[in-house]
């Protein structure tokens, strides 16, 4: 079975550092790459062709929503999880947002949570 290939969405380089760490003790699970902005995501979406992106909501340029709608558009297969410090209720602004598939509190971010994202995608209509 070919690995998961995972692109990293964060405007801070620590949490892509820590979710690349998280990355590599979860067997199946392949980094493919990082951005700091939602245009970047969009972009490396487009020529990476990732099955999951893990995506900052808010993020410089374009937010992680409008981003997630964006790569919706081109990779509709793509399973877009946003990520925040904040929890779900505390955001600005709905996550239940076309393109994305499901919310992800980032001190959650640990290899059985991410598997349990993936799975979860892969039962979904």
């Amino acid at each position: 079975m070919d690995p998961v290939r995972v692109l990293v969405v964060d405007d801070q380089r620590p949490f892509r550092l820590a979710a690349a760490a998280v990355l590599a003790r979860t067997p199946g699970f392949l980094l493919v790459g990082e951005a700091g902005t939602g245009e970047e995501a969009v972009t490396l979406a487009a020529t990476l062709h990732p099955d999951l992106v893990l995506l900052d909501v808010r993020l410089p340029g374009i937010s992680g929503v409008e981003a997630a709608a964006r790569i919706a558009q081109h990779a509709p297969r793509t399973v877009v999880v946003l990520c925040s410090s904040y929890a779900r209720a505390d955001l600005p602004f709905p996550v239940d947002s076309p393109g994305v598939s499901a919310y992800l509190h980032k001190e959650e971010l640990r290899p059985s949570a991410l598997r349990s994202v993936w799975e979860a995608s892969l039962s979904s209509p």
